[in-house]
């Protein structure tokens, strides 16, 4: 049986989307060559929070979603088809500065795969990552983090999972699992 140990409660995640949307206006300003893309299905839950946030302080910003299944690099090779999710790009990315938003980074597979399907929407300016969890160890793929909300050393055995509100639970919180 996997044991579960709580590594954020809901008052810390809080406390943590303020800091990371304050980080985001210090660099971004006023947002109007900016615009955030969560990663389906987990970073679509983090990046709604954060526009959330930025909307009780009056901040208006752009958002998409992108899912990233079709250009994974193992998508062929699962035993049971992948399912995709939706992508709800209202705006074009082209020339835009990008925050791509997820929940974990681990490997770094999921974010390249993001990108990828990213730039069907046009060539971004730039892109920055922002990420609630970074695992640290474990990288397949350079990829760093721009933005973190708290990094953990783990390893392979052990996940770490964001449960949201939105998804029935009482509370936002992370867990860590060891199996």
């Amino acid at each position: 049986m996997a044991k579960k140990i709580t590594l954020i409660n809901g008052g810390l995640l809080n406390m943590i989307i303020q800091r990371l949307c304050r980080q985001l206006i210090e660099n971004h300003k006023d947002f109007s060559s900016t615009i955030l893309i969560g990663l389906q299905p987990r970073g679509v839950f983090f990046m709604e929070r954060i526009v959330e946030e930025f909307a009780k302080s009056g901040h208006v910003v752009k958002w998409g979603i992108v899912d990233p299944t079709f250009y994974r690099d193992d998508f062929r090779i699962h035993d049971k088809p992948l399912l995709a999710k939706s992508t709800d790009m209202k705006h074009s990315v082209e020339g835009m500065n990008v925050v791509l938003i997820d929940d974990v980074l681990y490997t770094g597979r999921t974010i390249r795969a993001g990108m990828e399907g990213l730039m069907e929407y046009g060539r971004p300016k730039s892109v920055e990552l922002l990420v609630l969890i970074d695992r640290k160890k474990g990288r397949e793929v350079p990829i760093e983090a721009t933005y973190v909300g708290k990094e953990v050393e783990s390893f392979d055995n052990q996940r770490v999972r964001v449960m949201w509100k939105s998804e029935g639970e009482k509370e936002d919180h992370v867990i860590f699992l060891n199996d």
